[in-house]
């Protein structure tokens, strides 16, 4: 009864394992072209799900209330496309001075200048029952900003340009982002009532999509040959991108928790996954058109490939932890009162 108890607690993490070791053992099903077609599954249907099952369990007022927390937005767009590119950006000229593949830096320097995704911040604030609203309007609105910020970014770090076909990414994120939320909460109206006295699994239904994510990610990372790169260079790599990963976690922590910052244990939550994490969704088509006919291409993309599922795998681990701390502030709070 003990196992199986903890399996119902604990399904979520057992799932990222397995998906990963299937991963591994057989890449070739979630690849992009493969048998699950996740350049459908997932870039349309799953991102589309996770935003409908959003638009569904959210209550309208707490959407709307959202749009107009305009400190919490500025915060999170500033940090991840102001502060975290120019953070790399000081940090990789100390790497410089190393014997890291100096391609894998410039990796580096464009994960920075992606923005943020638009599913797994949204999830993970979800299971954590953060501020799931603000996360949705400050993943959707990074996303759009993105497309016109990122390439920006690139040329101004690293003297990349080209022209990128704004109008397809803009319909995309319009069709799999807002279409799905807005149907969401038209459907809700009419099912308001059977909603709230059913109690539907909404958590439950975005972390099983979550872990669709993790496996065709990681289908895509086993199954990339270029990711066979000299062991050491490969493993400091990883060692940079989990140590970036942890700092700026804690530093959102740090800032949106202090004193006088006007965010509450929701808010935080949903603050230090939107600002950390980064998009490879938007982020690889956008690598292949800014850096088209570079033959370093599978070098400059390997960071960005192992940065994905290491936020995904990162977030998901500190859930637990997250979730009782949130829950142990809004106690106090309570207590106070």
């Amino acid at each position: 009864m003990g196992v199986v108890a903890t399996v119902r607690r604990e399904w979520f993490i057992i799932g990222i394992v397995l998906v990963i070791l299937s991963a591994k053992l057989q890449p070739d099903v979630g690849v992009k072209g493969g048998p699950l077609k996740p350049e459908i599954t997932i870039a349309y249907v799953a991102v589309s799900l996770i935003f409908f099952n959003s638009g569904l369990s959210l209550k309208t007022e707490e959407l709307t209330s959202a749009l107009l927390h305009f400190r919490l937005h500025l915060f999170v767009q500033s940090f991840t496309l102001v502060f975290f590119p120019l953070a790399l950006w000081l940090l990789l000229r100390v790497l410089a001075l190393t014997t890291i593949d100096q391609w894998l830096l410039r990796g580096l320097q464009t994960v920075g200048c992606m923005p943020p995704p638009v599913s797994s911040a949204v999830i993970l604030t979800k299971a954590v029952g953060g501020n799931e609203a603000a996360a949705i309007f400050n993943s959707a609105f990074g996303s759009f900003l993105g497309i016109i910020v990122t390439p920006a970014l690139l040329l101004l770090f690293l003297g990349s340009s080209s022209s990128v076909p704004f109008t397809s990414i803009f319909s995309q994120l319009f069709m799999t982002v807002v279409v799905p939320l807005l149907l969401g909460q038209v459907c809700r109206r009419f099912l308001k009532d059977f909603l709230e006295r059913r109690k539907l699994p909404f958590g439950a239904i975005s972390s099983g999509v979550l872990l669709l994510i993790i496996y065709t990610t990681f289908c895509d990372t086993f199954s990339n040959p270029h990711i066979e790169l000299d062991p050491t260079s490969l493993l400091l790599v990883v060692l940079i991108i989990f140590s970036i990963q942890v700092s700026f976690m804690l530093l959102t922590f740090a800032v949106s928790t202090r004193s006088g910052s006007g965010f509450s244990p929701a808010d935080t939550v949903a603050i230090m996954f939107c600002s950390t994490h980064k998009s490879l969704t938007l982020g690889i088509p956008m690598l292949k058109i800014v850096f088209a006919g570079y033959e370093q291409l599978s070098l400059i993309s390997v960071p960005l490939l192992i940065y994905h599922p290491a936020q995904i795998l990162l977030g998901s681990v500190l859930v637990p932890s997250i979730q009782s701390w949130m829950k142990a502030q809004q106690k106090s709070s309570v207590l106070l009162r």
